[in-house]
């Protein structure tokens, strides 16, 4: 297998923009966006209630160099179908696989944020000799702490009252809050459109559904079920870099300090101005930091 997609392609190719693809694997559908390019590839994965929508600023300033990148949307995320309703780390992961099989990727560098990262942590334990490296922002199943409400959205009963709240009315209206909060406050990023689509999505059933089973693989009324730190060792000398934000509310930046004090192979990069999405908040500087340990560690 060829660990190149599109390899022919000039680097120039990625200012087009992605292509938007849907595989078939195992008669169930998964969505990704593809930047053609060279090099070893870096595949995305988003956190939890995203989609690769979540990277395109961030992908495209990574493949504007020449690399082949691909975004993927998670079983029941996005734009891909929800594959049997299992929704574990163990269980994204091997989509992951099957997905980077059908591309006929062999070696990858995985960029995951949040539940991504939980993802990528996953894969490189179930399949190790598939990654070259790990990029891991604001990453989940580094430690216990997660935000509050996170916590209550993963209780029993949440669906039904998420359900409740997120109908015409309610959207209408928070659409009409954030018409009038940029106007009033001239700031056209507040409630930005991604957060929008996915209140949009919560309101609907099916996604939700999807939400809230993912959500509840990882997280529990106490905080973070999974953790990956007793397996951390066994990532041996593949590179690892650890991007987080100063200001994150919903992982704290003590994880990410902390993985990197347990992996002596690592580099971990603060944004002192990001909460939980730097690589959305300064997707370029993201992108140069990517770029450059890419470079140092010789991938």
């Amino acid at each position: 297998m060829s660990s190149t997609v599109g390899a022919a392609a000039a680097p120039e190719a990625a200012a087009v923009g992605p292509r938007r693809r849907r595989a078939t694997i195992h008669g169930a559908g998964l969505a990704y966006e593809e930047y053609p390019g060279v090099g070893i590839p870096l595949v995305l994965l988003h956190g939890v209630g995203s989609s690769a929508r979540n990277w395109q600023n961030a992908a495209t300033a990574l493949a504007a160099g020449g690399r082949t990148v691909v975004s993927v949307d998670l079983p029941g995320h996005g734009d891909s179908d929800a594959s049997g309703g299992d929704f574990s780390l163990g269980a994204l992961a091997s989509a992951v696989r099957d997905l980077l099989d059908h591309l006929g990727l062999d070696r990858v560098v995985l960029v995951g944020h949040s539940l991504g990262g939980g993802v990528a942590l996953q894969f490189q334990y179930q399949y190790p000799t598939r990654v070259g490296g790990l990029v891991l922002v604001s990453s989940g199943g580094l430690g216990r702490e997660t935000n509050l409400i996170l916590r209550l959205a993963a209780m029993p009963g949440s669906g039904m009252a998420i359900g409740l709240s997120l109908n015409d009315r309610t959207l209408s209206a928070a659409h009409s809050l954030r018409s009038r909060a940029r106007r009033m406050l001239r700031r056209p990023e507040l409630i930005g459109d991604q957060v929008m689509e996915r209140i949009e999505r919560l309101a609907s059933e099916h996604s939700r559904a999807s939400f809230l089973a993912t959500l509840r693989s990882v997280v529990d009324h106490r905080g973070q079920r999974v953790s990956a730190l007793d397996k951390l060792h066994l990532a041996g000398s593949v590179p690892v870099l650890i991007v987080w934000g100063r200001r994150d509310s919903i992982i704290p930046v003590a994880h990410g300090e902390n993985a990197h004090d347990l992996l002596p192979q690592s580099r971990l990069v603060v944004f002192d101005d990001s909460g939980h999405e730097p690589h959305r908040r300064d997707p370029g500087r993201f992108a140069e930091v990517v770029r450059e340990w890419l470079a140092d560690s010789k991938l």
